[in-house]
């Protein structure tokens, strides 16, 4: 009995999860599926390059609500409703405050940024356009991010799940008429992106106005444990945001190098297409955190245990089902984002996939295993996972493989990394093993 519970808690969080979670990588691809038809090969590398900023800033409401709602799941779990309270309203009060310095960011230095990240040419306009309103749109997505947090880790996945597919299919819809009946162009399609969180926290404010919410804004003084505890579990999640952005700045550095812009746009289908098995694997690994940290707080090692098998055999079925997909199905993935039907985009982007995507094995339970981590509060392993997988050793081996083998090493420098990270991975849990 006790293990039909477990499974069918972890299915019902980790689906949720997974379906809204998949709803926000459609739109993503959406966005690039759509910039590619309306602005061609320029527009997809604008929006690569601007990505490392959507990075940051969906990373750092991840960072404030992951971080604020393990310890809200801890303490709730606990009966401690007063400390989970005083969470939630140190968490609000950093959303805001980051929230406004993104607004200012955008307002007055998204040109010298956009240059910064390598624009040149024709694409720096739209890079910075995107930039511009990405970043005044910043509060929006941080408070965003945190709320669903909150919201999922109050017993309620299924508003979470809710609110994040209404936002992503919004999107989908506003893209195409603000691009294409409109003719709005690369600003059309940041302002449906930045009107997404907008919708989503209005699906969002359903929970407050039912005042069903066991978290309240309460006042608070000499709180810097509390933000320091956040800090302390969610940057994990912003590292692993920040990280991606960063991998995505190096390897168009060294694409831009090997192949122009024609490979940076090779190496955006790639990337965009990537994020919708990545968005599974997160889903997975947030759908589960509520149970881990809730288990972590009453001292329940057999639902951890439990928690973190059941994530680990779904990761490894949807690995392999979607790199048969990939497999299969390379050349017309690839043509969707090739609206100018330039074979040399199309032949980088098929080989670049075949090797790119073995990583998705590896990958996938990084995420699991480092989430694991963080949800349980083991904050050194979840911290030294990310930080390897994140940058430390995919950006060092992306150069050193290119210099090697090419575009070739480049798509390599993925899977090898996973693949080495998997395995401190499983000695960091051989270690801790006998604490969970």
């Amino acid at each position: 009995m006790k293990k039909n519970s477990h499974l069918r808690d972890f299915a019902r969080y980790a689906s949720l999860n997974v379906l809204g979670m998949i709803g926000v990588s459609c739109y993503i691809l959406a966005d690039t599926f759509f910039v590619a038809k309306g602005m061609g090969a320029d527009g997809v590398t604008a929006l690569n390059i601007a990505i490392p900023i959507y990075s940051l800033i969906h990373g750092t409401g991840l960072m404030i609500g992951m971080g604020g709602a393990t310890k809200f799941a801890i303490y709730k779990s606990q009966g401690r409703d007063e400390a989970g309270s005083r969470v939630f309203t140190c968490a609000l009060l950093m959303a805001l405050v980051l929230g406004a310095i993104y607004f200012l960011g955008g307002a007055f230095f998204s040109m010298p940024l956009a240059k910064l990240l390598g624009a040149k040419g024709s694409v720096v306009g739209m890079t910075n356009t995107y930039l511009k309103v990405l970043m005044m749109f910043g509060p929006f997505f941080v408070l965003n991010d945190t709320f669903n947090c909150f919201i999922r880790n109050d017993g309620n996945p299924k508003l979470s799940m809710a609110a994040m597919l209404t936002g992503s299919f919004s999107n989908i819809i506003l893209d195409y008429v603000f691009i294409f009946p409109l003719d709005m162009g690369i600003f059309g399609a940041i302002l449906a992106t930045g009107f997404s969180p907008v919708i989503s926290l209005c699906i969002l404010s359903i929970y407050k106005f039912r005042k069903k919410n066991s978290f309240h804004i309460v006042r608070t003084r000499h709180e810097g444990r509390t933000f320091g505890g956040i800090l302390s579990i969610g940057v994990q999640s912003l590292i692993t945001e920040l990280s991606s952005g960063i991998v995505v700045l190096a390897f168009n550095i060294i694409i831009l190098g090997l192949a122009g812009n024609t490979g940076v746009a090779a190496y955006a289908v790639i990337a965009n297409t990537s994020i919708v098995a990545v968005s599974i694997f997160t889903g997975i690994a947030q759908g589960g955190q509520p149970l881990i940290s809730a288990a972590h707080g009453i001292g329940n090692k057999d639902r951890l245990r439990a928690v973190l098998r059941y994530s680990v055999i779904s990761q490894l079925v949807i690995a392999l089902m979607v790199y048969l997909a990939i497999a299969f199905f390379t050349t017309p993935i690839a043509a969707i984002f090739n609206s100018e039907h330039i074979d040399s985009l199309q032949r980088m982007a098929e080989d670049g996939m075949k090797i790119y995507f073995t990583g998705l094995f590896f990958s996938g339970f990084n995420i699991i295993i480092s989430a694991f981590f963080a949800a349980s509060e083991k904050i050194i392993p979840a911290q030294t996972i990310t930080i390897l997988r994140g940058f430390a050793l995919i950006v060092p081996m992306a150069f050193i493989m290119s210099k090697a083998a090419g575009l070739t090493g480049v798509w390599l420098a993925y899977p090898v990394t996973e693949f080495i990270v998997a395995a401190i991975s499983i000695i960091f849990y051989i270690r801790n093993r006998h604490k969970t």
